[in-house]
């Protein structure tokens, strides 16, 4: 008899080679440049290789610096490239916490296989990630400044140096960590700040995603074509795209984030909170949509404070829905949730020449948006008596050096 071939290497996040840094970078303070730049990492970094032939690699926990990529890797020329967006938070207890994620590992490897690169098991994610952060969350998150966080982004590329049209033979796993602003620290008059988003709703000739396409998943091939409609937006004042679908001209996302709105049901009279599907996979199943449409069947199926029940839909919606409701005065509030934005509030929508303000109709009833932030804040800094959500998943064991 043959011997049978070793099956591939699975990643193994209980073991894990740690280089530590021997130049440790300033931890920017917040609202400095550095920080508002987007791109000043922390001082490690996770890697994991992976090979046709032998599977995962040893997982590293290693200085940050620049990968090393040939001309000829593939998701330079193919885009065989995905990411994830995340946080890690300091809580209100000295607590590390991820906010639910399995979710995020479960789009990581629904993202890879998409884009022709190698699955994990996905639990290995916030694993990883708590071994970069057990080093780096001590410095970087100092236990005497809760309610701070840190961006973090999971990606896989194909970087193997073989030029063709053909499934990647190489891939490398990294995670980052990047101090981020605080969107809720901006001030007014700045984009998400306490009056909300303007959003200038998308042309039919330019189209986000399409059925049994990819829309779904979070590629970088999704970003790059929309972000000169996005760009066209922001250089006439708006923040971001209401990207639209169709003949009839379906509301699917708003730039990078999902889009809500509460009104009332025209036929009904009852409240709604309305959301596009996931069914026909146009947009990105969410992480923080899929927290908010739970907590809102969960603890606004029934009156909350001075808040009314209000029922929850995932359905097809059209902007002429959204303008019909407008003019009857039947829209309570919009807002868009995602990791960057959180939970905002939408104050304008622009639809060809209509600009259609968000906050004058339901301004006394609103408030639902502001409630689920609130709660979701409450889980991912364990305050209010949410220290052990199911949610949050405590990093336990951080470096004292």
């Amino acid at each position: 008899m043959g011997s049978i071939a070793p099956s591939p290497a699975e990643i193994d996040a209980s073991v894990v080679k740690i280089t530590r840094s021997t130049n440790l970078r300033d931890v920017p303070l917040p609202g400095s440049p550095e920080e508002l730049s987007h791109s000043y990492c922390t001082d490690h970094m996770v890697t994991v290789r992976w090979t046709a032939g032998n599977g995962w690699e040893t997982p590293e926990v290693r200085p940050f610096e620049n990968l090393s990529v040939p001309p000829t890797a593939s998701c330079l020329h193919y885009a065989t490239e995905c990411f994830e967006g995340m946080k890690v938070y300091r809580g209100y207890d000295g607590k590390l916490r991820l906010f639910r994620p399995d979710c995020n590992g479960e789009r990581l490897v629904s993202s890879a296989q998409r884009t022709s690169l190698p699955a994990f098991k996905f639990e290995e994610l916030k694993v990883l990630i708590a071994k970069l952060m057990q080093i780096d969350g001590p410095r970087w998150l100092p236990k005497d400044q809760p309610g701070r966080f840190l961006y973090l982004r999971p990606a896989m590329i194909g970087n193997g140096p073989h030029l063709g049209v053909q499934t990647p033979k190489e891939a490398l796993l990294f995670i980052i960590a990047v101090p981020w602003p605080d969107p809720s620290k901006k001030k007014p008059e700045q984009a998400g700040g306490q009056h909300g988003l303007k959003l200038l709703a998308s042309h039919p000739d330019s189209i986000r995603a399409w059925p049994g396409g990819f829309g779904y998943a979070k590629l970088g091939a999704n970003y790059g074509p929309s972000l000169v409609a996005h760009g066209k937006a922001q250089a006439i004042g708006f923040d971001q795209v209401l990207w639209l679908f169709g003949e009839d001209r379906q509301v699917t996302e708003a730039g990078a984030s999902n889009f809500f709105v509460v009104w009332e049901n025209k036929q009904s009279g009852k409240l709604e909170l309305v959301t596009a599907p996931l069914e026909n996979q146009l947009i990105l199943p969410g992480v923080t949509r899929r927290s908010v449409l739970e907590l809102a069947r969960t603890r606004l199926n029934q009156s909350c404070g001075k808040l009314a029940p209000v029922e929850v839909v995932e359905r097809d919606f059209t902007i002429g829905d959204v303008h019909e409701a407008w003019k009857e005065g039947r829209i309570v509030e919009a807002f868009v949730c995602g990791t960057a934005y959180f939970v905002t509030p939408v104050k304008l929508i622009r639809n060809d020449d209509v600009d259609m303000n968000m906050l004058d109709a339901g301004a006394e009833r609103a408030g639902y948006a502001a409630q689920i932030k609130s709660w979701l804040e409450a889980i991912m800094f364990g305050k209010d008596g949410a220290e052990a959500h199911e949610w949050g998943y405590v990093i336990e064991g951080e470096s004292q050096k």
